[in-house]
């Protein structure tokens, strides 16, 4: 799966759809498999501009650990994305270690708090993309909340 096929299923990640405009022009394939191998790093990422306010964002909640926001490009009515502000190496779920537990618990415990906040009493689903095969597009752990309407199984 390269990012076109995260595009069309509707799982395009907040770096590739809600800052670059215009869109560069496509790859060629060849190009496109090397732009993927090289994405997952520790470096800085477009969340990193959105916890320092450089970029706006809609925020919904923020204390001292999490930043949660709207998604730019809801895929659903309701569409926020939860980011720890200390990313302390945890740039995926598949690089947690013990040290991440934490802020993990604390992660998700937040999301139901927001879930509360935005009245999805009636559930919701949350999706953590996990590298480029995951559709992961910036390597920043982030939990995406949707709700607001029927979801569907299989996810995709």
């Amino acid at each position: 799966m390269d990012r076109d096929d995260c595009k069309t299923s509707g799982r395009i990640g907040v770096l590739s759809s809600h800052f670059q405009s215009p869109l560069p022009p496509p790859m060629a394939s060849s190009e496109k498999d090397a732009a993927l191998a090289a994405t997952p790093s520790d470096g800085p990422t477009i969340f990193d501009k959105i916890i320092r306010k450089e970029i706006p964002a809609k925020v919904v909640y923020e204390d001292d650990k999490v930043l949660a926001f709207r998604d730019v490009s809801p895929q659903a009515p309701k569409h926020i994305v939860i980011i720890p502000k200390l990313k302390d190496g945890l740039t995926g779920i598949s690089k947690a270690e013990e040290r991440h537990t934490e802020i993990l618990g604390y992660m998700l415990y937040v999301t139901k708090l927001i879930a509360k906040q935005e009245g999805l009493n009636d559930g919701f689903r949350i999706v953590i993309n996990d590298g480029p095969k995951g559709c992961q597009s910036v390597f920043h752990l982030h939990i995406h909340l949707l709700g607001g309407r029927q979801m569907n199984w299989p996810p995709g």
